[in-house]
């Protein structure tokens, strides 16, 4: 096995080999060589993951885990050990498979995208650093290998979201990003040092293998108390899959991920599709039998999960920017993905359907959503605008990317044969067979806003009059560069779920659950006709409103002359402005001015008095150490009449 995936270095130093040239040689001299670099590259290295992923799920060693290397380079305190290493197994190796392709295609994508861009070539280096950090999160050994590439990736897609920073939108949503994916590292990071202190190690085999029971007994002491070691495991599971809440951008550190579209439109794709979005989804499955043994931290997961989706979706549905609509569609996907693994837990008996439903939706949807991002930015490389408002009638100027788009979007709604049926489908019914009712019927009905806020995008773009005058003039047309990589990811969105689903039955499962019993439970055979008969009807309504000959689309654009639910949902429930607010009220305007006051008058107002008092003594010193024969004489007398008053002074 291990002399097969030999390739596996390949797949990390490839992406780094782009990122080390590009930056430091072919991007300032040479952009169409820079571009040409990156893409065999990246190629390479998903031909390379590929190549791995058939050796080792058709070598029978499947599905087994390996560690490729894994070298110590950070040693702590006793047996407390960092290492850097690749993890090989079906988790890992799915998601290797997932960001080197839709690298490859990202980059061919941008060939056209960025032709006009005067940093084309500090593009595609910043895309390779971003690819190399993400297949190093993917393939971590431990918590703290995973945490060092997770920063890593938190660096790249500041660089890339804003990457036109002449731009002030770019560079608010980029800064935006940063600071609340950091706050949300920072408990991340506490509970790794909480967990690694009580258990001794920071490797995912330990952790999953944990068995609470063994530290019942014991106690740590946290500073104001002290607790068992059972409950400061608890506690750092949760400050743990705080972090992924920060990355996937569950409610409510929601809004950096919609604000994040400033950044080019490759980067949208390739953040938002299969890479760091899903990273946090990614981190709870990896230490789904620790959060499982952990208690009520899978609760927490699917309740944060389930709001989520239901939440995003209803704003997805009154959008007009395109790219802000798939944004929203991403947030509500996630959701999908990570109450999925919360709705495992069945009292104290856990289900695999929701585990493998889960990881499998990460490997359809990375495929549709990133084709979807894609033909956003092409729309809007042909019309110049991301508002819906001035679409329409693009059927017939651009046949190819509208037969993509509407595979893609018929794949996220949840319609077979198409690849989101199959993995929505197993989400669905996992809510159900977990007896979370309430989930499950929420579940449904955002299957519902799902195909009926895609196919209303999919009208509004692609159907009716043109209402964009270059549409009218017929200057639009299918750029090759950037339909290529659109045809090739239309494939996978429509196969990956009938080809994918044996395999991940097979091979896809969360490992030995030490605490619970992991049980497989029984399909509910009514549940497809359900979830198709949902999205039908949605799709029927968003047909009637906006393709349909009785269409009214203007009407139907128009956000002003609404009621106050809908100017509620359309300025997204007014959360941006609030976090403005608390940020520029409270924390600026109330902590920060306190804190500057505090050290303009009270902290620099006692070095300026230390400051001014040694000053006068050495105005003093000096004035002693002058010479003058007077002064000396009359500190003389002062001296002896003091000694004659107050007493021989001791010796």
């Amino acid at each position: 096995m291990i002399n097969d995936i030999t390739l596996s270095y390949l797949i990390f130093l490839l992406p780094l080999l782009t990122f080390v040239v590009n930056g430091l040689f072919l991007g300032n001299r040479n952009a169409k060589a820079a571009a040409a670099f990156a893409i065999a590259c990246n190629g390479l290295a998903a031909a390379s993951a590929i190549t791995v992923a058939i050796h080792y799920f058709c070598s029978g060693y499947a599905p087994q885990k390996a560690i490729m290397f894994d070298y110590e380079f950070l040693p702590f305190a006793g047996s407390l050990v960092a290492k850097i290493g690749m993890l090989v197994d079906p988790l890992s190796i799915m998601m290797l498979v997932v960001v080197t392709f839709i690298s490859f295609m990202v980059n061919i994508y941008s060939v056209g995208y960025m032709r006009e861009d005067r940093a084309e070539g500090r593009f595609f280096s910043l895309l390779s650093l971003f690819s190399f950090s993400m297949l190093g999160l993917v393939a971590a050994t431990n918590l703290f290998q995973m945490f060092i590439f997770w920063e890593l990736v938190g660096v790249s897609s500041y660089l890339l979201i804003g990457f036109w920073y002449h731009k002030p939108s770019a560079v608010s949503a980029s800064k935006q990003a940063f600071i609340l994916t950091r706050f949300a590292d920072s408990f991340f990071l506490l509970g790794i040092v909480l967990v690694s202190y009580v258990v001794g190690s920071f490797d995912f085999s330990t952790i999953n293998a944990l068995s609470l029971h063994a530290f019942q007994a014991s106690t740590v002491n946290l500073g104001l108390c002290s607790v068992s070691s059972a409950e400061a495991l608890f506690i750092g599971s949760v400050l743990i899959f705080t972090g992924g809440w920060g990355k996937s951008a569950m409610f409510p550190m929601h809004i950096w991920l919609p604000n994040a579209m400033e950044g080019p439109t490759p980067v949208s794709s390739i953040i938002h599709s299969a890479t760091m979005v899903v990273a946090g989804v990614y981190l709870v499955a990896r230490l789904f039998p620790f959060f499982a043994a952990c208690g009520d931290t899978l609760t927490i997961v699917m309740w944060v999960g389930a709001f989520t989706m239901v939440f995003a979706a209803v704003i997805a549905c009154t959008q007009k920017d395109i790219k802000r609509i798939l944004a929203y569609s991403t947030l509500s996907q996630l959701g999908y993905m990570m109450f999925a693994l919360g709705a495992c837990k069945i009292h104290q008996v856990y289900a695999v359907t929701g585990w493998t439903a889960s990881t499998f939706h990460i490997f359809t949807h990375a495929f549709f959503k990133c084709s979807l991002f894609l033909i956003a930015g092409s729309l809007i490389h042909q019309v110049h605008t991301n508002d819906l408002d001035a679409m329409g009638g693009l059927r017939k100027k651009m046949p190819i990317t509208y037969i993509c788009t509407l595979i893609s979007v018929l794949a996220i709604s949840g319609i077979p044969p198409f690849s989101g049926f199959f993995s929505k489908d197993e989400i669905i019914l996992a809510a159900f067979q977990g007896h979370h009712y309430v989930v499950f019927a929420v579940a449904l009905f955002t299957s519902g806003l799902t195909a009926f806020y895609m196919f209303r995008m999919f009208f509004l773009a692609f159907h009716g009059e043109p209402r964009h005058e270059g549409v009218k003039a017929g200057h639009v047309h299918e750029d090759f560069a950037m339909t290529l990589p659109i045809v090739v990811l239309a494939v996978p969105a429509l196969l990956s779920g009938i080809l994918g689903k044996g395999l991940f039955e097979k091979f896809f499962v969360p490992g030995q659950l030490h605490v619970p019993q992991l049980l497989k439970l029984a399909h509910a055979p009514w549940i497809p006709f359900a979830a198709i008969g949902v999205a039908a009807i949605a799709i029927a309504i968003a047909w009637f409103f906006y393709a349909s000959p009785k269409a009214k689309v203007q009407r139907a654009l128009d956000s002003t002359n609404r009621s106050g639910i809908y100017k509620v949902i359309y300025h997204k429930f007014y959360f941006d402005e609030m976090y403005y607010a608390v940020v520029r009220q409270f924390i600026f305007g109330g902590i920060a001015r306190v804190s500057r006051a505090f050290n303009d008058y009270i902290i620099e107002g006692l070095l300026a008095f230390c400051v001014w008092f040694i000053h006068k003594l050495g105005d003093l010193v000096r004035t002693a150490q002058a010479g003058y024969l007077p002064f000396y004489l009359g500190t003389l007398i002062v001296g002896v009449l003091l000694w004659r008053f107050f007493g021989q002074l001791p010796l």
